[in-house]
């Protein structure tokens, strides 16, 4: 029995290890909507408090946390110096769909692409909605998969906790 206890404490140790061993982006290149290289580490060296938001044209949730979030991002980079990167995981024949979306849901954020979903590999996430905040420092805080209504205020509640307000 006890031999079975100390596993359970192995296993646990091993699991949670993995699960918040990322705590810094990834030197991951990524490409913005005109096709120029952007490498993800530039978002953790600019000071800011910074949400990277994982989405894909075919996702219903993914599409809807973006238009909650559009909705207060105003309020967001005002009060606490924030911004949002939206990173599509959209395939090229996809990635055709994305600026128009874009234009027509009136998303005021940076929209990076992930084609290859090189950076999804490298911060090992499976499914999307999935979103990631950085403090000023650029550690990664926090993650949430999926997207419920009323999620962006969980979110603006840790942001307003690192920007100390």
């Amino acid at each position: 029995m006890k031999l079975i206890n100390i596993l359970l404490v192995v296993f646990a140790f091993c699991f949670s290890s993995s699960v918040f061993a990322q705590k810094n982006l990834p030197n991951v290149n990524v490409k913005d909507l005109k096709g120029k290289t952007i490498n993800i580490q530039d978002f953790a060296k600019n000071g800011k408090i910074t949400v990277i938001s994982f989405w894909a044209t075919w996702c219903s949730p993914c599409k809807r946390e973006l238009d909650a979030i559009a909705e207060i991002y105003p309020d967001w980079q005002e009060n606490y110096n924030a911004e949002v990167v939206a990173v599509t995981i959209d395939n090229a024949r996809a990635m055709a769909k994305v600026p128009g979306m874009v234009e027509t849901k009136q998303w005021d954020y940076l929209i990076l692409s992930d084609v290859n979903q090189d950076l999804q590999r490298a911060l090992n996430f499976q499914s999307v909605p999935q979103t990631f905040l950085l403090n000023q420092e650029g550690n990664i805080v926090y993650t949430h998969t999926g997207y419920v209504s009323g999620d962006e205020y969980e979110l603006e509640d840790k942001i307003k906790a690192l920007a100390g307000k």
